[in-house]
């Protein structure tokens, strides 16, 4: 079994620098499960180095080398895909369904989708058909990859496959608090048998590795999802070196119900929200309900949300979880007790624990009503299952509302006019805009506006973000 206190540097699982002990701790009883070391500069240092190394024969394979190192992998992910699913519901507290149907299912559609996609990407062309001019696309060099707990193998995939794709060596420092699902990712890479360097993890901290990655002189690149505090901080320690940096950081997305919506809009949207705990950064945490249905969708809303059954990660079923920490549990708590001194309604939940679980840091799904866009649960990210009802008279106030926030990452609105759904979705001030419920297309990119973010992730977008661009003059 893996020492969980190692890193993979160089093709090896070698000991850290130094040993500096941090505790996985499993949400669902607040207890340690795994002890994981957090990386040193010195381990951050060789790292890079061996990446750096490895970058000068990997940048020259073929893109069909690196198509068959990708579908290896594809291979074994799916071979250990239980594996994964056991992680990810041990180390964030997703019920296992969940973790295996959605959260594990991530991981393996990305690489498919990237798999796809290189296939018929062209890394050269000429510029047109009067010009000497031709296009080259070439790997940026060593990456820094940061990655968060919430979606953890999917994030993962979403950096280091397009990575991998395109010719470029990396650093990947996964979530402390949720390490697990890409120690056994890095395990898979191993079984591959990429080339030494090419592939590099180590465990660490924001203020450690995280810092050392994004100020690192040898890294040319950081691709960073988390919070938009963190993603300010890796801006600023990037300045200096002028490596590019990619960020999807956080949201509040506005869900507008009209009164011709479908008829269980809002009971889609309440369960879209409390999904994976409410912990997702493009969950619609506001719903805004047009005044002539708004009783009526308070109703739905309330009786949705108190048929959502909070339980343990190793139950099967539809229930949600517990959130991943005691620093996320008392935040979501403070928020929702704010809710109630600013004078919204609490009409479901609120912040003692669900029946029967006096352990965990399980919240009940939790809804306020009368709430004004001004309150700090329709500011602030809570990042929790916790909805905020917000009523609307006109388009235009609707309109005006979702987009008064210093996010834009996803919005959502629901209506059966057609005219009116493409109208406001390219008024809303978003990278994505879901009408309906219709899902994105894998190979779609995603990414926010403003505060959440720079960059798109997935598809053909995802690739680029990895690449320079060069021209080349003379060619004929």
């Amino acid at each position: 079994m893996l020492d969980k206190k190692k890193f993979y540097i160089n093709g090896e699982w070698v000991n850290p620098y130094k040993e500096n002990d941090c505790e996985v701790i499993n949400p669902c009883n607040e207890e340690p499960f795994a002890t994981i070391s957090l990386g040193s500069k010195e381990d951050t240092d060789l790292a890079v180095k061996a990446a750096n190394t490895a970058f000068e024969s990997w940048k020259e394979t073929t893109k069909e080398e690196r198509l068959d190192y990708l579908e290896k992998l594809l291979s074994i992910y799916k071979k250990r895909f239980g594996e994964m699913a056991k992680a990810i519901s041990l180390e964030m507290g997703a019920p296992m369904d969940w973790a295996t149907n959605v959260q594990t299912a991530s991981g393996r559609d990305h690489l498919e989708d990237f798999i796809l996609r290189l296939k018929d990407f062209k890394f050269d062309e000429h510029f047109d058909e009067k010009s000497n001019n031709h296009i080259y696309y070439e790997p940026i060099g060593v990456c820094g990859l940061i990655t968060p707990w919430n979606w953890p193998i999917n994030q993962i995939a979403l950096k280091v496959i397009p990575a991998l794709a395109t010719g470029c060596t990396m650093i990947l420092k996964p979530s402390e608090i949720a390490p697990i699902s890409a120690m056994l990712f890095a395990e898979m890479i191993d079984e591959v048998g990429f080339p030494k360097g090419v592939f590099n993890l180590v465990n660490g901290d924001g203020v450690g590795v995280g810092s050392q990655i994004s100020s690192h002189p040898d890294i040319d690149m950081v691709s960073f999802t988390g919070s938009t505090r963190a993603g300010r901080l890796i801006s600023k320690n990037a300045a200096d070196t002028i490596k590019r940096v990619c960020l999807e950081l956080g949201g509040k997305g506005g869900n507008i119900v009209f009164a011709d919506s479908y008829k269980n809009a809002v009971r889609d949207g309440i369960r879209n929200v409390m999904s994976n705990s409410g912990q997702s950064c493009d969950a619609p945490t506001r719903m805004l309900v047009e005044k002539s249905i708004y009783e009526r969708a308070v109703n739905d809303a309330v009786d949705e949300a108190n048929k959502i059954q909070v339980d343990q990660a190793s139950k099967k079923g539809d229930h949600i979880g517990p959130v991943i920490s005691k620093t996320q549990y008392d935040k979501i708590i403070s928020l929702i007790e704010s809710g109630i001194s600013e004078g919204a309604t609490l009409a479901a939940g609120g912040p003692e624990l669900p029946n029967g679980l006096n352990k965990g840091y399980f919240i009940k799904p939790t809804i306020f009503t009368n709430v004004t866009n001004e309150m700090r649960i329709a500011k602030e990210e809570i990042f929790g299952p916790v909805l905020s009802i917000i009523p609307f008279d006109t388009e235009e106030e609707a309109i005006q509302i979702v987009n008064d926030t210093s996010y834009g990452l996803g919005n959502y609105l629901q209506t059966e006019d057609k005219a009116k759904a493409h109208r406001v979705a390219q008024k809303l001030r978003s990278g994505c805009v879901y009408i309906n419920g219709h899902p994105a297309d894998a190979g779609t990119p995603f990414g926010g506006y403003r505060q959440s973010g720079n960059g798109r992730e997935g598809g053909v977008w995802g690739l680029e973000e990895y690449l320079e661009v060069k021209t080349v003059t003379g060619w004929k």
